[in-house]
């Protein structure tokens, strides 16, 4: 029998209901010698089951029990009239010590396992180990295992992965709780979401395409939404730069172990522009539930209404998130936030965001910084196996500090080993336009003063004749004397 969820637990409406059978007699007690008539009155009438609702007698004995327990009752009649509970309530008598520990050892072995799964592979340990006991029924078993916490649940990752297995004894010794920021921009998630619609591109091929979203942790506002063809650095930095640009910079990131997450270029930017990343634990994604949430909305209610689009493109995808997200999502009461908007939260709400910088700026951030060795003989060094130019002012240095995104080698620069400010920017190499002849004066560092003959003899070589006549020897050498010529 179904019930809601105000309606009182069994045992309650069982004193609840005995209660109502007895209580006139305590409330207008009986004349001396009424009672065994009044309870013969109660035991002739029909009553309905307090669970089934179905009619029912009472015997004269049991009303009479019913009756001098609440009349002796100290701590109120309606408790005095509840259902006693088992006194092995709790407890599995068939099973014994070692069968619960061999049913224990084998739940911690093999957690995603069904609970019939169980009991037919405990039935085969008992057939092994006749001392263990015999083999309980599967409902006493499906009872143990429910009320002591064995219950089936999917592996996190690989079964002999050392980083599951961590995930997993974390997960078994460590609560999980829900969280929220304190501020709006105090905090963002972002993730990549592999779509279930399709969508046909150009060259006539289908593909399944990436989305990439970005919330505030306190507000739960997207931040913004694009979908891509791949999931990796450059559309996360793509991405993360508009979200910047619409709603300034937040002070932390929460974010999984992705290659697109891990990658230098995201890392190095983050860290520029003075963001506190943080990436979730592995085979954990319960730390970004409330990403994993956001994915349903976009399931259920996002793409359902492109069911009807024969060939959806990609840019009619996007062009179709972007007011969804706007104009529903974003201004959608949500269940959590005490009946308010996502926009209304993050917009009343204290916020602690950064203000975001230029676009020039955003994309300078999201580089890595590498070092390199120049040619000196034609001025020119390699990078991702491509020859650039390097000015001649620079010409002088032998290793080079670049600064440059690994999916678009047509922005690099040089940059200070010390500080990372960009000197200059640095070109490939054009062998075609350097064959016509034409060549640039050099512009060194510093600009060298005219050249000038010498004059006169090297201080060094002055000083050490001074200090070998200072001595008082003779010359080390003899003179050769020219011979006069002879008289013919």
């Amino acid at each position: 029998m179904k019930t809601s969820s105000s309606t009182p637990r069994p045992p309650e409406r069982w004193a609840h209901f005995r209660f109502s059978i007895i209580g006139p007699l305590l409330a207008a007690p009986p004349a001396r010698g009424q009672l065994q008539a009044r309870l013969q009155e109660l035991a002739a009438q029909q009553w309905q089951h307090p669970l089934t609702g179905a009619g029912v007698h009472f015997g004269l004995s049991t009303l009479e029990r019913w009756y001098y327990q609440a009349l002796g009752a100290q701590a109120g009649p309606v408790d005095a009239l509840r259902r006693k509970i088992r006194s092995d309530h709790g407890q599995h008598p068939s099973l014994t010590p070692r069968l619960i520990q061999l049913l224990t050892q084998q739940h911690q072995q093999h957690p995603s396992w069904s609970y019939q799964l169980h009991a037919d592979n405990l039935a085969v340990l008992v057939a092994q180990q006749p001392q263990a006991g015999p083999m309980p029924s599967y409902a006493t078993l499906w009872r143990y295992m429910k009320s002591h916490g064995l219950c089936k649940r999917a592996r996190r990752g690989p079964v002999h992965s050392p980083g599951a297995q961590a995930a997993e004894h974390r997960y078994q010794t460590r609560e999980v709780r829900s969280y929220e920021s304190e501020y709006v921009n105090g905090l963002w998630h972002l993730d990549f979401h592999h779509g279930s619609r399709r969508v046909l591109l150009p060259d006539g091929q289908w593909v399944y395409p990436i989305l990439l979203g970005i919330l505030d942790d306190h507000s739960r506002l997207c931040c913004h939404l694009q979908w891509y063809l791949a999931e990796g650095a450059r559309e996360l930095c793509h991405g993360l730069s508009q979200a910047f640009q619409k709603r300034d910079l937040p002070r932390s990131l929460l974010f999984d172990n992705g290659s697109a997450m891990i990658a230098t270029e995201t890392q190095a930017g983050l860290t520029r522009l003075g963001i506190v990343f943080e990436n979730t634990l592995p085979y954990s994604p319960y730390q970004n539930g409330k990403q994993e949430a956001f994915w349903g909305q976009v399931e259920g209610r996002l793409l359902p209404m492109l069911e009807g689009v024969a060939d959806l493109s990609l840019d009619q995808l996007n062009d179709a998130s972007q007011p969804w997200v706007e104009l529903e999502y974003n201004r959608k009461v949500h269940a959590e936030l005490q009946g308010q908007t996502p926009l209304q939260r993050f917009l009343a709400h204290k916020h602690v965001a950064q203000r975001c910088p230029s676009a020039q700026t955003l994309q300078h951030a999201f580089t890595t910084e590498v070092r390199r060795v120049q040619r000196r003989s034609d001025g020119t060094l390699t990078l991702e196996g491509i020859r650039f130019e390097v000015p001649s002012r620079f010409g002088h240095l032998r290793e080079l500090w670049l600064r440059y995104a690994s999916w678009d080698l047509s922005t690099v620069h040089l940059a200070d080993p010390k500080t990372g400010a960009l000197l200059s920017r640095i070109y490939p190499l054009d062998k075609r336009k350097n064959a016509e002849g034409h060549r640039a004066p050099r512009t060194p560092a510093a600009a060298p003063p005219p050249p000038s003959a010498p004059t006169g003899m090297a201080p060094l070589l002055q000083e050490l004749i001074r200090q070998y006549a200072t001595t008082g020897l003779p010359p080390a050498y003899l003179p050769d004397t020219p011979h006069p010529p002879s008289a013919v």
